[in-house]
């Protein structure tokens, strides 16, 4: 037994040796170590070094770029993540911090090189209480390290649920709100920054501060939409209506675009439906796709030939939710809705599932390509708000023209919106029009092949730079100079450098948007 403990004290000392060489050298943070001085903290312990570790937070659903942090945070609390930012804000050479959620950013915008990355779902789970009061109604306090789709299954316990979502459940809280969160619910009832209430928010100085509309609403506007440039979101309070229990789900396919968007505006300003979104469809790839599956053989057959036809089609797809009361009533008040459309005879799709089902439809699908090795790719995603005066010219020149002529294939939406929905204080930056379109390219390509797209992705935004009011805007930006950054907030940029200074004026938080670092 005495051996035994000798032998586990032996190897107790040589790992110890090995992290004290690693911590305790007296370099700079840039040079790929941590400074010693860390080592006095109670966080010091949850440090990770090794290329592991490291390797694994340097790069995201992207799989484009690569940069390399000095250390990973797995925090156990958030006095851990305030301890850390507090440290570095501090530190005569302050080093950068990068909060990742579940790493499904496309352009690294979650590393820190020769920073340090806090995991924050080692947080996960826990943290999402349900609440009623007779000023707010229902409402839900989320950890912003949770994912959405436990806030779903957390809410529905209840009977309840957010308004609003992004397409995929699969990302944190604090990731989508420093963005905007944008799916086909918007245009009822605005991004998902618009349903936020109240936010607790570590600052680039340390300081955790809870804001709101009334209280410290220049942090609150500032955060939301913000790319973490100001704060990382660790909780949030989110508005809650009534669940529905299930879905009318239907898509109708267009031969024409201008019908197709008449149809979409038309539905958007009408009252009834609770989700819209459009789509292409080209003819060298699937009427189905990891989306999600909705056409029969029979059906993908008819559609096949209809593509064959015309090289492109246009799918628009639109919800109504229901549940036991309104249940009678649904499938009048939907055909009502649906009846004046200008869809192609013949090509309207219905499905009826569950609420959950439906808004998790991205994950199901996406189980199969994991399953079958497909996943490991690259994502060089372009996502962009197109004016409603703009669209039928990217319609010509983008999808018609680039798209297809270079057979890309992947998910490719288009729907609009209308900037009513929006809240101008905040830091997200959307086009000036009242009715703009949402367009998301996600290709995926291998992982040596991803430059090919991504030079689509700049004949695409050279085509963009055309517009003289710089209306069209990147949604995820990503730029390579300040002066692209500038063009891109416009008459924001001044108060969102107004705000860096003043909430993170040692440019601590969020290195990988490569705004201001």
């Amino acid at each position: 037994m005495a051996k035994l403990v000798s032998l586990s004290l032996l190897i107790f000392l040589y790992i110890l040796s090995l992290c004290m060489s690693n911590f305790g050298k007296l370099k700079p943070w840039n040079s790929s170590s941590l400074p010693y001085e860390i080592l006095s903290l109670d966080i010091a312990g949850r440090f990770r070094v090794d290329s592991w570790a490291t390797t694994a937070a340097s790069t995201d659903f992207g799989g484009i770029v690569q940069q390399t942090p000095a250390a990973v945070l797995y925090p156990s609390s958030i006095d851990d993540v305030i301890n850390l930012v507090l440290f570095s804000y501090n530190f005569p050479s302050p080093f950068a911090v990068a909060a990742r959620g579940h790493g499904h950013s496309v352009r690294g915008q979650a590393t820190a090189k020769d920073g340090v990355v806090v995991e924050m779902g080692t947080l996960r789970g826990g943290q999402i209480r349900v609440s009623w009061s007779e000023s707010l109604g229902y409402f839900a306090d989320v950890g912003g390290h949770e994912l959405w789709v436990d806030v779903l299954h957390a809410c529905l316990a209840h009977g309840v649920t957010p308004a609003s979502w992004t397409d995929y459940l699969h990302l944190t809280v604090g990731g989508t709100l420093s963005n905007a969160g944008i799916s086909g619910q918007m245009f009822r009832c605005g991004p998902q920054i618009t349903n936020v209430l109240e936010l607790d928010v570590i600052t680039g100085k340390g300081e955790f501060i809870t804001c709101s509309k009334d209280m410290n609403s220049e942090l609150f506007f500032a955060v939301l939409g913000g790319l973490g440039q100001f704060g990382i979101i660790t909780r949030a309070r989110i508005a809650l209506e009534k669940a529905p229990t299930r879905v009318k789900w239907v898509r109708m396919l267009y031969d024409d675009f201008s019908k197709f968007t008449r149809d979409q505006e038309h539905l958007i300003s009408v009252h009834g439906l609770n989700y819209l979104e459009g789509s292409l469809m080209m003819n060298h790839t699937s009427p189905n796709n990891w989306r999600s599956s909705f056409f029969s053989l029979s059906d993908q057959s008819k559609i096949a030939s209809l593509l064959t036809q015309h090289g492109l089609l246009y799918c628009l797809e639109v919800v109504k939710h229901y549940d036991d009361q309104t249940g009678i009533t649904v499938d009048q008040e939907l055909k009502d809705l649906l009846k004046d459309l200008s869809f192609v005879p013949g090509m309207k799709f219905k499905k009826d599932v569950s609420y959950f089902e439906f808004l998790n439809r991205v994950r199901s699908e996406e189980l199969e390509p994991q399953e079958n090795g497909l996943w490991e790719a690259t994502h060089p995603w372009l996502n962009l708000f197109v004016p409603k005066s703009r669209i039928l010219d990217f319609n010509s020149a983008v999808f018609e023209n680039i798209l297809l002529k270079h057979k890309t294939s992947g998910p490719m939406l288009v729907y609009p919106t209308t900037r009513k929905m929006w809240d101008d204080r905040m830091s997200a930056v959307i086009p000036e029009e009242d009715t703009f379109y949402c367009v998301g390219l996600l290709y995926s390509g291998g992982m040596n092949g991803w430059e090919v797209l991504d030079e689509l992705n700049q004949e695409i935004l050279r085509f963009c730079d055309k517009d003289e009011g710089n209306q069209i805007k990147q949604y995820l930006p990503h730029y390579r100079t300040r002066e692209d950054w500038m063009k891109h907030f416009g008459k924001k940029w001044n108060a969102f450098q107004e705000n860096k200074a003043k909430f993170d004026p040692k440019m601590i938080l969020a290195p990988g948007q490569r705004i201001f670092n």
